[in-house]
């Protein structure tokens, strides 16, 4: 029998602290989390502002690395990755949402939407018919010769999520992504996220100091001064 150990396949924190250096200032951003995550799950994290939510995806998503600790994505250590070999991480297996939408104001929703495909090898029409396939999927095909700016915040919202979405990411990473929506569009946004994660079996992981919009998820981790409650 093999003695091997199994990996573990989803994320994993293992001690994991992450301090940033302000001037002669000192802050402590997450302070020794340990947590699993599960592949498939659509998790919240909630917190007051400055509690470590937003430090704790960018984290997952390899946009910074931790201080000390170890975080491991289906067997893989992030600490491990060369910068070429992050960005490779980043642009195949997480997809951003963000609170502010982040479009390009000079790009149709279609242009958008084709952003992330951009740098892939792939023939001309599988890239469009992949676009055209994630647009249909949030539901804003109407709307895909429309700049940013003729559409309403949810729209844009879907827009951010099908970008999101194009590349097919297992880990989908959503910071706030209602904090700019009236309540009754925020809900339609996080049943969107829901089919996603049930649908495409996608893990979603959601920051949002909303504590009704977290109860959608099936779990929910709580932040408080860069530790877990």
């Amino acid at each position: 029998m093999s003695n091997q150990k199994k990996i573990y396949m989803g994320i994993e924190f293992r001690k994991v602290s992450k301090i940033y250096h302000k001037g002669i200032n000192k802050v402590e951003a997450l302070k020794d989390i340990s947590l699993n995550i599960n592949n498939k799950e659509f998790l919240a994290v909630t917190g007051k502002s400055g509690s470590g939510k937003s430090t704790l995806i960018s984290l997952i998503g390899g946009l910074d690395l931790a201080t000390t600790g170890k975080i491991i994505i289906d067997g893989t250590n992030l600490s491990t990755l060369n910068p070429d070999t992050l960005a490779e991480y980043r642009r195949r297996k997480i997809g951003f949402i963000f609170q502010s939408f982040n479009l390009i104001p000079t790009l149709t929703v279609f242009e958008n939407v084709m952003l992330p495909l951009v740098p892939i090898k792939m023939h001309a029409k599988e890239k469009k018919e992949r676009v055209m396939r994630t647009i249909r999927e949030v539901n804003i095909e109407e709307r895909i010769n429309h700049l940013p700016k003729e559409l309403s915040g949810g729209e844009q919202q879907r827009v951010a999520i099908a970008r999101a979405l194009v590349n097919n990411p297992s880990i989908i990473l959503a910071d706030e992504p209602t904090g700019n929506l009236d309540s009754a569009t925020g809900k339609r946004i996080i049943e969107l996220l829901k089919n996603l994660n049930r649908e495409r079996k996608t893990t979603i992981i959601m920051v949002s100091h909303d504590d009704e919009i977290a109860k959608n998820s099936d779990r929910i981790i709580k932040l408080k001064d860069g530790k877990t409650l």
